[in-house]
């Protein structure tokens, strides 16, 4: 497993207080609620607080794209961070699935100019999806969040000159 990316900015407070939407993947719910409680763990920790009609539930990861960019457009965003776990399976369906959400999530981010985080995990096997959705810091939720608020925090940056 890779190493946690310790955040550029440790110490990150935003003023005002960013408006973040997450979505969650319904496939491997264990995996993808374990995703999303690290994210919103995180998020806490910086002051970050998502009321709970911002938390949207994907069918899976391949329509999490477009749900993304549609949240991101509505400007009601500063940032959406996407929740989900493709598992490989016996046919070529995982790669299939998992380049499309992310292309197409790369994408949202690129045409709305709003950080779309890729919380997406894209495993060989389940114990490997259950690693890293664990309550620690290691957990790919919290780097999702992470990237997210450290995107947008440098966005705010450059933006205001």
């Amino acid at each position: 497993m890779s190493t946690y990316v310790t955040p550029s900015l440790p110490e990150l407070k935003l003023v005002p207080s960013p408006r973040l939407a997450v979505v969650v993947s319904r496939f491997n719910t264990t995996i993808t609620e374990g995703l999303c409680n690290g994210a919103l763990e995180w998020l806490g920790e910086h002051g970050i607080t998502v009321a709970a009609q911002d938390i949207f539930s994907a069918p899976g990861a391949f329509e999490m794209p477009l749900l993304a960019q549609t949240l991101a457009r509505t400007g009601k965003y500063e940032g959406v961070i996407c929740l989900g776990c493709v598992i490989k399976g016996d046919t070529a369906h995982f790669e299939f699935i998992s380049l499309g959400a992310t292309i197409g999530m790369m994408q949202a981010s690129l045409e709305t100019e709003v950080p779309v985080a890729f919380g997406v995990l894209t495993t060989y096997t389940e114990d490997q999806a259950t690693q890293r959705a664990l309550p620690d810091v290691h957990n790919k939720g919290r780097e999702a969040a992470a990237a997210c608020v450290e995107s947008l925090a440098l966005l705010r940056r450059i933006k205001e000159g």
